[in-house]
């Protein structure tokens, strides 16, 4: 059979002055052009677990887009396989019904598919809920038979990543990627209200075999000889002595990549050690927010990260000091969150030294513990808005806010924080502290 893998992602934003105000920001647009060049992941799992005798291609939606009767191509096909996110979840509607137009088969993915299965429903013949390995060789099959059945998987089933297939990295077009995604493990221990990651397909954190986490790094270096990395992970130490085996490994790989983490790898220096060595740059760190009365009851198992709140800027310098730069995320309209906020989360990363930053909107994501309690509350400003779903533009009423204190704020913090003044403060800031680390150790 022919069967192609189609993905919508990248970064979005409805706001048009938000969009306008990207084209000057230089922090917000080389993030953005980072997350918009990452293949899916979960596709490319997929196709590297089909049988060898289908023909497979791998298209991101912006591809179908830009050529001259690209779309076309998938009235060839004998199965379309679609995943989404939410933000671009009426988009990927469109392709489907498009392509079931023409009597080729749909199945449809992906946290959106697995939350709200019953809308994808109405826009392919198959939905796939929770992880896809568990269901993939069951609609080939089906498929082969002409008997493909509406619904595979569920919630409760649970994929071992010791089976972890070798995803298809060969199907892309390397060229067209500056980094590319490799999963060491799946879930995350918070468990945080608004989190719409893996959490959503998992139950519980799992870690992927170490060998076949460098076999996939293999596969990747006969591909590009230099790769750069990203984990497609949603806390990677969470296992420090896995990673304290695995990163001598990484080393003698010479890449370069990033990651995912909470401030707990901090307190350990010799792990931050072996980091650096075996070519970490960067770490992202979702710090939420400096305010620890809006951090308090963020997470659902526990609260640890409003516990964590008084080591914020003792960590960040702890981490850079090893020459592993951190990109702290913020989270704007929280709860406990009023006006001052923009003010405060600005004070923050100029005091803390972060050589990056992210700030976003708090989003109510469909499947997310916080889009029910936003919607028990009557908060949620449209129902079925998942264009909204970006983490730039507002799909709820804030608590301590207007709609419009918020998006103005944000914007206003966005410009300040991106601005060219800040960047470079930032960054020297951050090679400055370095070198005094070096020359301190130099002269002890």
């Amino acid at each position: 059979m022919k069967i192609g893998f189609v993905a919508l992602s990248g970064i979005r934003a409805c706001d048009d002055e938000l969009l306008q105000m990207g084209l000057t920001l230089p922090g917000f647009v080389e993030r953005s052009k980072v997350i918009a060049s990452l293949p899916s992941l979960g596709l490319l799992t997929l196709a590297g677990m089909t049988p060898p005798e289908h023909d497979l291609h791998y298209f991101e939606m912006a591809d179908l887009d830009s050529g001259l009767n690209m779309q076309e191509q998938l009235w060839t096909f004998d199965l379309i396989a679609i995943s989404s996110y939410s933000a671009q979840i009426y988009e990927a509607y469109q392709l489907a019904d498009m392509v079931r137009r023409k009597n080729v088969p749909v199945v449809m993915g992906g946290l959106h598919v697995s939350s709200l299965p019953m809308e994808a429903k109405k826009h392919c013949d198959a939905v796939i809920i929770g992880e896809g390995e568990l269901s993939w060789f069951n609609v080939l099959t089906d498929l082969e038979k002409g008997k493909l059945q509406p619904v595979y998987g569920d919630k409760a089933g649970e994929f071992d990543l010791a089976e972890a297939p070798m995803p298809a990295f060969e199907l892309l077009d390397i060229d067209k990627y500056n980094r590319l995604t490799v999963q060491t493990s799946r879930g995350c221990a918070h468990r945080c209200e608004f989190c719409a990651s893996s959490i959503l397909l998992t139950n519980r954190y799992k870690q992927k075999p170490a060998e076949k986490v460098l076999a996939e790094i293999d596969k990747i270096k006969t591909l590009w000889s230099h790769p750069f990395i990203e984990l497609a992970d949603d806390n990677s130490f969470v296992n420090k002595q896995y990673w304290k085996k695995l990163l001598p490994e990484l080393k003698k790989r010479k890449i370069r990549w990033f990651t995912e983490t909470d401030l707990s790898i901090s307190r350990d220096a010799e792990l931050l050690r072996m980091l650096r060595e075996s070519g970490c740059a960067q770490v992202l760190i979702g710090f939420e927010s400096v305010s620890q009365a809006a951090l308090d009851g963020l997470e659902i198992r526990r609260n640890w990260k409003a516990r964590q709140a008084y080591a914020y800027k003792e960590a960040i310098t702890t981490i850079q000091s090893f020459g592993i730069s951190v990109n702290g995320c913020f989270i704007l309209g929280l709860d406990e969150h009023d006006p001052a906020v923009f003010d405060q989360v600005y004070e923050f990363v100029i005091e803390s030294g972060l050589h990056e930053v992210q700030i976003t909107i708090q989003t109510a994501f469909p499947g997310t513990p916080l889009y029910r309690r936003m919607k028990a509350e009557n908060r949620i400003i449209d129902n079925r808005a998942w264009q909204k779903c970006t983490l730039f533009d507002i799909n709820f009423y804030p608590r301590n806010m207007s709609v419009a204190q918020l998006s103005s704020g944000f914007k206003k913090l966005s410009a300040r924080l991106y601005s060219d003044e800040c960047t470079r403060y930032r960054r020297r800031k951050f090679k400055s502290q370095l070198r005094e680390i070096v020359k301190a150790k130099v002269t002890a």
